[in-house]
């Protein structure tokens, strides 16, 4: 049984690289298909595969530029050959579903998102972008909708990372998904004895849907630490507004950021997200989440007793939640919040992945064989 897995680009790890890491573990001997690859922001585990990549890899600087190179990706995505696989696992919040399959072959779509920039956020990029990009705009995504549209007959099954992202391929795709959460890695990030420093904080890349501007105002204002650890395109703008009290550290690895995790009094989360692996992260720490009632966090944070919400993205709605907090820290259990975390272990991910799959095989017609679950799983 020959595995491929198509990725939309591998240019740092973010969530949808951990995902794509827990799916090369779960398959081994998988291909790996993305449209631009660099290796030295890429884990290991990843690197491990055999990766190509499309002739998106090859344009003037495509390691920096890709995103500029999106109207092509379409076609590049559909000049990969894939007839020699069995399964195909299209790994989407931007282009990757769209490749062309063997008739007989299955091919399944984890999917992060329907890419934001075409759908639920089309009009607030729009907005925000120069004049000569909205113009732009105003064709360019009206083709990649349909295109995007059509590339979605083209998976036989959907699994959406939440109930919000399955919310989402119901209302752009009509099609319906098999809800499996992304894998945290709860072994690695762990409850510890140690008692809560006196600053809070915040996890993320640092672009504007993200709301990091909020967090940090608010924290001005109360004259109470946050520290910021992330990178992106907004953190020189960021760096400028961040008062006395507010630290921006920049990316931090693994070992530092679980230290930070398990110091903080509060994980501080403002955005709308997809699902949202930070807040379970540092749930599986034992810290408590201070995030917007919206999006992901819906399905990962139980009030009272994980964190608690606050209703909108502003100052006043964040500075008045972590008053409120203040109050009920007291009766947060560190034990039972790391507890809830283990519902989103990359363990769970991997059983639920091949059960679904195994289940698909099984319920196709003219299918081969299934998997075998002995070459799937992962000791």
């Amino acid at each position: 049984m020959r595995v491929a897995i198509v990725h939309y680009w591998l240019v740092g790890m973010r969530g949808g690289e951990k995902v794509l890491e827990a799916l090369c573990e779960t398959f081994p001997d998988a291909d790996i298909f993305t449209h631009v690859y660099v290796p030295s922001k890429i884990s290991d585990t990843i690197k491990a595969h055999r990766i190509r990549t499309t002739f998106i890899a090859k344009l003037p600087m495509a390691s920096r530029l890709y995103q500029k190179y999106l109207p092509l990706m379409p076609m590049a995505l559909e000049q990969l050959d894939l007839s020699a696989y069995d399964l195909v696992i299209s790994s989407e919040s931007g282009p990757a579903k769209g490749v062309i399959t063997r008739p007989d072959a299955l091919h399944v779509c984890y999917c992060h998102t329907p890419m934001r920039y075409l759908w639920n956020s089309y009009h607030a990029y729009k907005s925000a972008a120069n004049p000569a990009t909205r113009l732009l705009m105003l064709t360019l995504m009206h083709r990649l909708r349909l295109w995007d549209l059509a590339s979605a007959a083209r998976v036989d099954y959907f699994i959406a990372n939440s109930e919000n992202v399955a919310s989402r391929i119901r209302k752009y795709y009509r099609r319906s998904a098999k809800v499996i959460y992304p894998p945290v890695d709860t072994q690695q990030i762990q409850a510890t004895r140690d008692e809560p420093g006196d600053f809070y904080l915040h996890v993320g890349q640092l672009v504007r849907y993200k709301r990091t501007e909020i967090a940090i105002a608010a924290f001005n204002r109360m004259k109470k630490r946050l520290v910021v650890i992330g990178q992106g395109e907004e953190f020189r703008n960021l760096k400028k507004i961040a008062g006395p009290t507010v630290e921006m550290i920049g990316w931090q690895d693994g070992e530092s950021l679980s230290a930070y995790y398990a110091r903080c009094r509060a994980l501080i989360f403002v955005a709308d997200e997809d699902f949202g692996i930070v807040p379970v992260e540092a749930m599986s720490a034992g810290r408590p989440v201070i995030a917007l009632r919206q999006g992901g966090a819906l399905e990962t944070v139980i009030p009272g007793e994980t964190g608690i919400f606050f209703e909108e993205q502003t100052v006043e709605a964040l500075s008045e939640a972590v008053a409120r907090f203040e109050l009920l820290e007291h009766t947060f259990e560190k034990k039972r919040i790391a507890m809830r975390a283990k519902a989103f272990s990359k363990a769970v991910f991997k059983d639920r992945i091949v059960e679904a799959i195994d289940g698909w095989f099984d319920a196709r017609p003219s299918a081969r064989a299934p998997l075998e679950p002995r070459m799937l799983r992962v000791s």
